[in-house]
C-alpha cells in the first residue's frame, strides 16, 4: 500500500457505514460543531503527541472529524467530490490564479 486514499474511496467508506439522506440537517449540525472543537483544539494547539501519549482533541483529529461529516453531506445529496473538485479548481484559478495550477490524477 502507499499510504494514499482517494476522496472516491472514503466518500464509499463513509456511505457503507452511515448513510441517512433524512439525516442530512443532523450531519451539517455535527460538521458545525466539529468546527468548533477544531477552533478550540488550534487555541489550545493540540497537536498530536509521541506514540503511547494519549491527548484526545487534537487539531488532526478534528480536521478528521470535519471531513467526514462534509464527505457523509456529499453522499446524502449524491455528489461525487473528485468530478467537482477539478470544475470548481478550474474556476478558482481564473479568480484567483496562481503559481500552482490543479492537477488530475496526484
Amino acid at each position: 500500500m502507499d499510504g494514499r486514499i482517494s476522496i472516491a474511496y472514503l466518500q464509499a467508506y463513509i456511505k457503507s457505514k452511515e448513510y441517512h439522506p433524512e439525516l442530512v440537517k443532523d450531519y451539517f449540525l455535527k460538521l458545525t460543531e466539529e468546527t468548533g472543537e477544531l477552533a478550540r483544539a488550534m487555541h489550545k494547539d493540540l497537536r498530536p503527541r509521541a506514540a503511547g501519549e494519549e491527548v484526545r482533541g487534537t487539531i488532526d483529529e478534528e480536521l478528521w472529524d470535519i471531513m467526514y461529516f462534509v464527505l457523509a453531506i456529499a453522499n446524502c445529496y449524491g455528489i461525487d467530490l473528485e468530478t467537482v473538485i477539478p470544475r470548481k479548481e478550474a474556476i478558482n484559478h481564473v479568480r484567483y490564479p496562481g503559481p500552482a495550477p490543479f492537477e488530475l490524477d496526484r
